[in-house]
């Protein structure tokens, strides 16, 4: 039952969400913490937090993790739990995969097609949306419980948005920093 439950899950965030991983947090958190209460809240920042620094997408990685801590938790063994992962990221992947294989077939159709036009034109401040939507989300009090976090975190934001520094160079300056501050 369970596998069920995380397919369909996964499968209807994959659905509809637009704009890739970010845009899919907060469905993410809405539906693993307060829907099905399969995480705890300080438990989906850590996982979001290393889905961001490990390689792949955001919002796969986390259905790959969220996959394999529901049977865990379940006490399930190890190969059951990398079916739920399997299950989860599969669920989550599907329906991004038949859009752009169906989009694919019809572009040339469509793409002079002024409702077409229009829907791309729409999509684009859903997804700044969705996005912000995750951006507000994150700024709870387990991600910033003092002023050194509200530093660091604007210390990041000029070296990017101002400086224009590698994204990597300031995930590695603010690690230190994290490492050495606490």
């Amino acid at each position: 039952m369970i596998f069920i439950e995380l397919f369909f899950t996964f499968f209807i965030i994959g659905t509809f969400t637009v704009g890739g991983g970010y845009a899919m947090l907060s469905l993410i958190q809405h539906q693993v913490v307060t829907v099905h209460g399969w995480l705890a809240e300080n438990t989906f920042t850590d996982i979001v937090a290393i889905s961001q620094m490990t390689p792949g997408p955001i919002g796969i990685n986390c259905a790959t993790y969220v996959g394999y801590d529901v049977l865990a938790k379940a006490g399930a063994n190890e190969l059951v739990c990398i079916l739920g992962s399997m299950t989860a990221t599969a669920a989550v992947v599907l329906p991004s995969f038949l859009i752009v294989l169906t989009i694919c077939r019809m572009y040339e159709k469509f793409r002079t097609s002024l409702m077409f036009k229009n829907i791309m034109t729409g999509l684009k401040p859903a997804v700044v949306g969705l996005i912000g939507a995750a951006a507000v989300l994150l700024v709870t009090e387990e991600n910033f419980p003092d002023l050194t976090s509200w530093v660091l975190f604007l210390t990041a934001f000029i070296a990017a948005w101002f400086l224009k520094l590698n994204p990597i160079l300031i995930i590695l300056l603010g690690g230190t920093a994290g490492f050495f501050l606490y």
